[in-house]
């Protein structure tokens, strides 16, 4: 990863056989000037060497655009799943088939899935069978981003975005991200979930809330994979 105090380095993924690393980084591609803050947003890529990794190297297009694109996930045969930051404000799971060692053109996912304007941080199931994504602005919203999960056949159809339910989603909370384990036990989530408690107190009080889990910045949890199988329609 940079040293560039000015370079954010973002949501590592490691392929399941562990041969490669994908990220988000905001460094500037090849050819192009380097930009304050969030002005690149592109997916990147380390190959495994020993007991270390190589230099990173940019993805490239057609993955990478104009836009920006973060939160890979990939499935074991390649396949990889993104986010894409549209022109328009939205933001959409995307999918790139692996053909010959090259990423295809990502298509975008269907309604079934991007149902409404904010989608992010989708992760991927290593047999695609589901997705699991961060959604804001649904009818059924709980907090303020909540978590969903989405089940692909063998056809390539999709249900419906399905709410995880309290364990995952909690009122004015937001879900950050998703991940699961290499043995497939157990899912690992980040919210920024509240504990129910009165908010009044002296300065020292509120001061030591800033330290422990369940005050409101983004903790990770973890449950146990099975809760997938429950979901399933």
């Amino acid at each position: 990863f940079s040293s560039d105090p000015d370079v954010f380095d973002f949501e590592p993924f490691i392929t399941a056989d562990g041969s490669r690393m994908y990220f988000l980084s905001t460094r500037a591609p090849e050819g192009q000037e380097p930009k304050p803050g969030w002005g690149h947003q592109n997916i990147w890529v380390m190959d495994r060497e020993g007991d270390g990794w190589s230099a990173p190297r940019e993805v490239g297009p057609p993955v990478n655009s104009d836009a920006g694109e973060y939160y890979p996930s990939l499935t074991v045969d390649g396949t990889l799943y993104f986010t894409r930051g549209m022109a328009d404000g939205r933001s959409l799971v995307f999918r790139s088939r692996l053909a010959d060692g090259e990423f295809a053109e990502p298509e975008q996912l269907p309604a079934e899935v991007n149902s409404v304007d904010t989608q992010f941080n989708a992760f991927i199931a290593p047999d695609e069978s589901y997705l699991i994504f961060c959604a804001a602005g649904r009818d059924d919203a709980v907090g303020r981003a909540d978590y969903y999960i989405s089940f692909r056949d063998e056809e390539d159809h999709w249900t419906g975005p399905i709410p995880m339910g309290d364990r995952f989603n909690a009122k004015n909370s937001a879900a950050r991200s998703m991940s699961l384990s290499p043995d497939g036990r157990y899912l690992f989530f980040s919210s920024t979930r509240k504990l129910e408690g009165d908010d009044a107190g002296s300065y020292a009080a509120i001061k030591a809330t800033q330290t422990v889990p369940g005050n409101g910045s983004s903790d990770i949890y973890w449950v146990d994979a099975t809760v997938i199988d429950e979901l399933r329609p």
